[in-house]
């Protein structure tokens, strides 16, 4: 199988998913009468090799039917992404650029501007719900979606120098520490962190409500180094948010290359997944 690893039963995967910690784990569904599977099993070798800091497993969902009902597998092949134990996302279809592109998405962030060297910890913006994020304040030409991937862009704030940032996550998480990259004039200074916001929070609420911890950045932490935070606090997050209040040269612009958020996903179900399971019981293969 090469670089491949064929999976034996459901202990065999979990272990598989254990031993491969926070690097990215592809996860071939298939089955040996399924021509779609075997087009794809040349194409799933291939990657394999071009990106070998993933883990790359295969499972025959009929030598292993309590792996494929338990990760609701109903048609194949069905190619499924996890780290840390996690499922961060899956297609279905024989359809080698979707699946490449997928791994090119996850497998980047594993290189460089992730948690690698903080252990057990990993770049959460695989579980952050992009549609469900926003940004107070944030300029119409430099949005935050700019700032949450460091493919280029910026974050710059428009009528002010003040931010309020409300990130989202598919699933409850929790936060080691941030990295954030800005320029050393415009880049933030003091930062108020909230979490798990149930309304909507506006700058009246920032300055007023108690904030979860407080930072006073200096230019060298804007380099994109890790930034802790009180980690007992931030244990069961859904949301976070981040109130931006001044820049380090106090002007009336603040800007944000890159904002990432460190930690771990809670090994809990993924709630986008309710509805590709429900309903699959009974289902044949």
């Amino acid at each position: 199988m090469g670089f491949v690893k064929a999976v034996t039963d459901e202990a065999n995967f979990q272990a598989e998913l254990a031993n491969a910690g926070t690097k990215l784990v592809v996860v071939d569904f298939t089955a040996s009468w399924c021509g779609a599977c075997q087009r794809m099993a040349p194409v799933f070798q291939q990657y394999s090799i071009k990106y070998p800091k993933a883990v790359f497993l295969k499972v025959d969902v009929d030598q292993c039917q309590e792996t494929a009902t338990a990760q609701g597998v109903s048609a194949m092949p069905t190619f499924i992404f996890y780290r840390n134990k996690t499922k961060i996302e899956r297609l279905q279809g024989a359809d080698p650029t979707g699946l490449e592109s997928k791994i090119r998405q996850f497998y980047g962030s594993e290189e460089g501007d992730d948690g690698e060297g903080i252990a057990g910890h990993m770049d959460l913006s695989p579980f952050i719900m992009k549609p469900q994020c926003e940004c107070l304040n944030e300029s119409d030409e430099h949005p935050l979606s700019h700032a949450l991937t460091s493919s280029g862009g910026y974050l710059e704030s428009n009528c002010d120098e003040q931010l309020i940032i409300s990130i989202t996550f598919n699933q409850s998480v929790k936060i080691h520490s941030i990295k954030m990259k800005a320029p050393s004039d415009k880049g933030p200074k003091n930062v108020r962190i909230f979490i798990n916001q149930t309304r909507t929070f506006d700058f009246d609420l920032a300055n007023s409500y108690t904030s979860v911890h407080d930072l006073e950045l200096t230019s060298e932490d804007l380099e994109g180094n890790p930034i802790n935070l009180k980690y007992v606090k931030f244990q069961n997050v859904q949301n976070i948010q981040f109130f931006i209040k001044d820049n380090q040269s106090g002007g009336e612009v603040t800007q944000i290359d890159h904002l990432a958020i460190i930690g771990s996903p809670i090994n809990t179900t993924n709630m986008n997944d309710f509805k590709r399971v429900g309903g699959k019981k009974g289902e044949s293969h």
